[in-house]
């Protein structure tokens, strides 16, 4: 019994080891696989990564001193302008008052038609600019009031224009001078005005008023009443108000006894006066009182008031007032003037 007792256990011990072998192998293989993931994955990420922020690092470091040439795309013309549009056309431009450029154009065709209607007469023409003073006029071709030709060459295609006529409206012609007299049109240009080479003399009608209303406006302001007559009487009552010191204006009360003296001594004086302008607009069925008197509007609804204006403050209420009487509006511009005067003069010294 021992002996078989011993085998068994010897027989149990070697079953056991083989066992624990097994168990030990199966645990070690996970092991190594899993050290070589371990090892590998992370050195390859790392060499990755350290490639790219290498790289990103060269980049900014040319690009941090590094000033690059901005490449403008050029304007390339697809193709030259032609020599010719092929077309029956004069336009004329203003350059300044007093001269004037144009320019002009005619077909192929209408060239070798006049060729074969005139003939040897076309070869004889001779070839004019005829410019016309169209001022105030719309021009049909013979209401002008006055033209002067110039003669241009063949191959004049354009040409400089000396009006010496600022402030007018110009129209020019391009055609033939036959022989016998007769011009044949064959261009017309547009009609141009020349601007003025001074002052306009155009007064704006809106700030227009009739000398009536005119004067009673003045001798208003002067405290002169609302039928302050007109002409030679009322501007010597002007002159004697300015003179007399009746003005609220302390500039010339205290310049009114100085200068009358002068005045009768060495025939020497000097006036100076302001005047003030209220225009508007507003419907033109509109109700409008200024100071709470009613004015009339103009067609438009326009209106324009014209004022002496003495020292001092002036208040002035303009009220409008809808047709259906629902609403209204109120503007008071308040005016302030102030005159100072002085008076200097030199004596001189005789030996």
């Amino acid at each position: 019994m021992a002996p078989l007792r011993k085998l068994k256990d010897r027989i149990k011990k070697i079953a056991d080891k083989k066992i624990t072998i097994k168990r030990s192998a199966i645990r070690k293989k996970p092991a190594k696989t899993a050290k070589k993931v371990v090892k590998q994955a992370p050195a390859e990420q790392i060499a990755v990564k350290k490639e790219i922020l290498g790289t990103n690092e060269l980049m900014v470091g040319q690009s941090k001193f590094s000033h690059p040439e901005v490449s403008r795309p050029r304007k390339v013309m697809p193709h030259e302008l032609p020599h010719g549009y092929d077309q029956d056309k004069m336009v004329l431009l203003v350059r300044d008052p007093r001269w004037l450029y144009t320019y002009w154009e005619l077909k192929s065709s209408t060239i070798e038609r006049l060729k074969n209607e005139l003939k040897e007469l076309f070869y004889r023409a001779k070839r004019l600019l005829r410019v016309y003073d169209v001022s105030n006029v719309i021009f049909n071709g013979t209401n002008a009031h006055s033209h002067f030709d110039i003669n241009v060459n063949e191959y004049a295609n354009n040409w400089y224009i000396n009006t010496d006529g600022p402030g007018k409206a110009w129209c020019v012609d391009f055609g033939l001078l036959l022989p016998d007299g007769k011009f044949i049109t064959l261009l017309r240009s547009n009609t141009v005005q020349t601007p003025l080479d001074g002052p306009s003399w155009i007064t704006d009608e809106e700030w227009m008023i009739p000398d009536e209303i005119f004067a009673r406006l003045y001798g208003m302001g002067f405290g002169l009443g609302q039928s302050s007559p007109v002409g030679k009487a009322w501007q010597e009552r002007i002159k004697k108000v300015l003179f007399s010191g009746v003005l609220a204006s302390p500039g010339m009360a205290s310049m009114a006894s100085p200068v009358k003296k002068q005045k009768k001594e060495r025939k020497f004086w000097f006036i100076l006066d302001c005047e003030l302008i209220v225009y508007g607009a507003t419907e033109p069925d509109a109700k409008v009182t200024v100071q709470g008197r009613e004015i009339k509007l103009r067609p438009d609804g326009t209106f324009t008031m014209r004022y002496a204006l003495p020292d001092g403050k002036q208040v002035i209420p303009v009220k409008a007032v809808s047709s259906d009487n629902i609403e209204e509006r109120t503007i008071t511009p308040t005016v302030t003037r102030e005159t100072k005067s002085s008076i200097l003069v030199k004596e001189e010294i005789h030996k």
